[in-house]
């Protein structure tokens, strides 16, 4: 398998309409070539290309921020005295200033497949920009982790946000160049946009289903995408940032697991066996306990529900995390009627809205959660025809089989 990067480096053909323009990279520490050297580096120190500025998404161009909401700075690339802008600092969109410093943008992002991973947000607002100011903007594809899989109701209109950039299923199931196509297509965009597929990607095949173990390094994306079990269990895992209950972050496995001091996971996942057991099928589900160093509950030991993916009980068609997710919670507010699950706290720069709304797309889920006699079934009854719809829209989109 060959990367879009790579094929970029190594392609004549492919690198020669970009000969004479000036050029930016969006990339970021998972933007790294077969032999794991930065993009970066790859394209200004091995090409003939002129590379004239980059430009760095959440978490900066080189993973200089750890959590969430940290902001980071422009500066300039101390290897090649380029100026690097920050899409994740003063500002999200870019401005007049990043947009003339180049004629083509090249992006280069290791997605994971989520709706509210906010560098899909970023590729957005750059597509749109680009659009507006004449630039065109090539995507160098990389795999999506988690595969074809669809999951989840679509984001509902005017709940479009940072973590959730149009109507997209929380699993989306497409590369970032295929979301470039659907994007230029959903929102009417005129701009030249390429994408540079890779090649011999099998998104649909075992033993990675999405992520071709044993050929890429797993390099996180963001610093607490740790692992590929991690960008599985995400698209469930990702929910309880709006609650009061930790992801895990401040441990060595951050959203792989949930708990809170207070809670009882053998009670917990009992409950949801009673409830849905087909909704558990697909993995490894085991009662944890772990204590964050750092983030919520700090240096408070937790019980809670730990996700094993990497193990032979994953079933990649079966394995289900985002109802998975919304299942957990249920049980709590059937276990604990009382229990204030929903954080209220600033998220992504929302202060009126919740951030469970801002996750889940629209306040569906939380009214399920907190609903005594909603079931399963009800849930089911709210996703099933948002996934069929989805499936059918994005066929025209995707690059790969």
């Amino acid at each position: 398998m060959k990367l879009g990067i790579d094929r970029l480096l190594e392609e004549d053909g492919l690198r020669r309409p970009l000969r004479g323009r000036r050029l930016a990279l969006l990339g970021h520490p998972a933007s790294l070539t077969a032999v794991g050297r930065h993009s970066l580096d790859a394209l200004i120190e091995g090409t003939d290309l002129t590379i004239a500025a980059a430009l760095g998404p959440q978490h900066g161009m080189r993973g200089d921020k750890q959590d969430n909401m940290v902001e980071s700075p422009d500066y300039e690339d101390p290897r090649h005295g380029i100026p690097v802008f920050s899409l994740y600092g003063d500002v999200r969109y870019p401005t007049s200033a990043m947009l003339d410093s180049f004629d083509c943008l090249l992006v280069d992002l290791q997605d994971i497949g989520t709706r509210i991973y906010t560098y899909l947000t970023t590729l957005a607002y750059l597509l749109e920009a680009c659009a507006a100011a004449g630039k065109a903007l090539w995507v160098l594809d990389r795999p999506n982790p988690v595969g074809r899989p669809i999951e989840g109701s679509l984001l509902e209109p005017g709940w479009e946000s940072f973590v959730g950039a149009g109507p997209l299923p929380m699993r989306h199931g497409l590369t970032l160049g295929e979301l470039a196509r659907w994007f230029v297509a959903e929102r009417g965009l005129s701009l030249d946009l390429q994408v540079v597929t890779m090649s011999g990607y099998a998104p649909t095949g075992g033993p990675g289903w999405g992520w071709p173990l044993g050929e890429l390094p797993w390099v996180n994306p963001s610093p607490n995408a740790a692992s590929l079990n991690m960008a599985r269990c995400f698209p469930g895992t990702v929910l309880f940032e709006g609650t009061t209950l930790s992801e895990g972050r401040g441990t060595t496995t951050p959203l792989e697991l949930v708990g809170a001091p207070d809670l009882d996971g053998y009670r917990l996942l009992a409950r949801m066996m009673n409830l849905a057991p087909a909704w558990l099928d697909g993995c490894l589900l085991r009662p944890c306990w772990f204590l964050p160093t750092f983030h919520k509950h700090v240096g408070q030991l937790c019980g809670g529900v730990q996700i094993h993916t990497d193990n032979r009980h994953y079933r990649h068609e079966r394995f289900r995390p985002y109802r998975l997710g919304a299942l957990l919670l249920k049980a709590i507010r059937l276990e604990r009627p009382d229990y204030p699950i929903w954080r209220h706290f600033a998220y992504e720069y929302e202060t009126e809205r919740l951030a469970i709304d801002l996750l889940a797309g629209g306040t569906f889920l939380r009214e399920w959660v907190d609903d005594q006699e909603a079931t399963p079934a009800d849930l089911e009854a709210h996703l099933a025809p948002d996934e069929a719809v989805w499936r059918e829209a994005v066929q025209p989109f995707l690059c790969y089989p």
